[in-house]
């Protein structure tokens, strides 16, 4: 397992900045939000799936931005699978679907590609409980991360958007979540 903290990947670089304009001054938040999971995936895989955590981290919550929801797992899905057949790595696509599909799953994911999606699983989890929550993640790289990669408001931005969903849609509050 690495304790080196990954300050940048070229794919998540160019991703950001092709969606730059789409995530306007959330921009800086959600990048470091996408780094710190990155980083917490190759700390649990032991630096196994590099790209393909670069892809799910990053568009795994995209469609907040692109589609204006908080219902965003389906859009986020259907443009890193756009993203996987223009960069003709189209074989990934049930894997990194997955990935994306089942990161807010409370439980434990069993299935298909258990490993990598648990994994992201777990990063996501680590990421969004502020650390609370880190599974097999020590408290000093989880600490790194977010010295390296500062929240800058990403939470209370999940927070308002929550609520802002709630109050639209008071019987599915939290909609990308699964047991």
């Amino acid at each position: 397992m690495s304790e080196h903290i990954v300050k940048q990947h070229p794919v998540i670089e160019a991703l950001f900045a092709s969606y730059s304009d789409v995530l306007g001054s959330d921009i800086e938040r959600y990048k470091n939000h996408v780094y710190r999971i990155f980083n917490y995936s190759l700390y649990l895989s032991k630096n196994a799936s590099e790209e393909k955590y670069a892809i799910a981290a990053f568009f795994h919550d995209i469609g907040i931005w692109t589609n204006h929801t908080f219902d965003y797992l389906q859009p986020s899905i259907a443009l890193a699978k756009e993203y996987l057949i223009q960069s003709g790595k189209e074989n990934w696509s049930e894997e990194i679907t997955l990935m994306i599909d089942q990161h807010h799953k409370i439980s434990s994911y069993s299935g298909t590609f258990e490993s990598t999606t648990e994994i992201f699983r777990k990063a996501d989890w680590a990421d969004v409980s502020l650390g609370l929550i880190r599974f097999e993640i020590p408290a000093t790289f989880t600490q790194q991360a977010k010295t390296q990669f500062p929240y800058k408001g990403f939470h209370f931005f999940l927070v308002k958007l929550f609520f802002k969903n709630l109050l639209r849609h008071p019987l599915k509050p939290l909609p990308m979540f699964k047991r």
